[in-house]
């Protein structure tokens, strides 16, 4: 009996030994020779598809077997197209993966009938940074302060891309919080497209990220020439890079923003930690899934990754897989009066 025993307990420890080796050496297999699409939810140019091609020339050789990695434009409708392919047509096979807008879900909360996923289902990687708003304006604009804004009689055009992207919910949520006037125009592909408009004169102002405005041009001359300003940003703190322009909080304070929208401000504001997610879509077989995520980690660790980005002037301060998923978790569960105010300001 005690040698019956004793030889289940060491079958019981070579198996606990042989299946990671076999479950990697089975993960290795299926991705020799194999490509790796990161679909983009934008158009090329902009900070989400910037930092996938930075990525995917490091992430490949993290993952068993050093998969090719390409990665496929897939903007429309905001990025929803791109969410509902991830979570309903791409194969849940551990060779396609995404990057979308880090405020989809607020389409997801407020019901619009062309969602079609669920934003705590998706298989979360990785985020390679975290982002702060911001908006500026043309600096030949009438308008030189936010108090111009409450006042305007004809407002400024900023252009966006949906109402899941930055570029239309913080202006909409500045004109909730402090009362600033804008005409946001949706419809744009990504990024690139608007600062073209707002090169021509077609656009007066957008919203973004700081990081992805000092990080890239043309936001880097604009600045440098004064082509531009910054009227205001969004982080709790004011970012060094606009040690000149108040936070969207400290407005809050000024013109005494209620506690109900400044409860909403803190939801709509959330994207932020999201950054710019990598995700895959849900039922993605556990031993890819940890291979992706893993891989997605040393990247983020590479040395001649981090000497690109600080090249760049970004920074490599994201989350992890874990904290994503708790993230995802939370937004997603908010009290009815917040998901009306969020319908109200998101839907005019």
């Amino acid at each position: 009996m005690i040698q019956k025993m004793i030889l289940l307990l060491l079958c019981l420890i070579a198996v606990s030994f042989t299946t990671p080796r076999r479950a990697s050496a089975q993960v290795e297999t299926f991705y020799q020779g194999k490509t790796l699409r990161v679909v983009v939810a934008f158009s090329p140019g902009g900070a989400y598809d910037t930092w996938a091609r930075m990525i995917i020339k490091y992430l490949g050789k993290y993952i068993p077997g050093n998969p090719n990695l390409v990665v496929q434009n897939m903007p429309g409708a905001g990025s929803i197209s791109a969410a509902n392919y991830l979570m309903n047509i791409a194969k849940p096979d551990g060779l396609t993966i995404g990057s979308i807008s880090s405020a989809l879900y607020f389409d997801q909360l407020i019901g619009r009938k062309e969602v079609n996923f669920n934003w705590s289902k998706y298989t979360w990687i990785g985020t390679p940074e975290r982002t702060s708003e911001m908006l500026f304006l043309r600096s030949d604009s009438p308008f030189k302060s936010v108090e111009d804004l409450r006042k305007a009689a004809d407002p400024p055009k900023c252009g966006a891309v949906g109402i899941g992207s930055t570029d239309y919910y913080f202006p909409k949520l500045l004109e909730d919080a402090v009362g600033a006037k804008f005409a946001v125009v949706t419809g744009y592909q990504g990024a690139a497209d608007i600062d073209l408009a707002v090169e021509k004169g077609e656009m007066q102002c957008r919203a973004g990220t700081l990081s992805s405005f000092f990080g890239r041009e043309p936001g880097r001359t604009w600045v440098k020439n004064n082509f531009v300003r910054i009227l205001v940003q969004g982080g709790k703190k004011r970012d060094a890079r606009a040690a000149d322009t108040p936070t969207i909080y400290e407005l809050m304070d000024k013109y005494r923003t209620p506690d109900a929208i400044r409860r909403l401000a803190v939801v709509l504001l959330s994207p932020g930690d999201f950054g710019r997610p990598f995700l895959a879509p849900p039922g993605l077989a556990p031993d890819r899934t940890k291979a992706l995520r893993e891989g997605f980690a040393k990247t983020m660790m590479d040395l001649e990754f981090l000497a690109e980005v600080k090249k760049r002037e970004w920074e490599a301060n994201g989350l992890s897989w874990v904290e994503l998923e708790s993230l995802a978790k939370e937004v997603t569960v908010q009290p009815p009066e917040v998901i009306g105010r969020m319908k109200k300001l998101l839907t005019q």
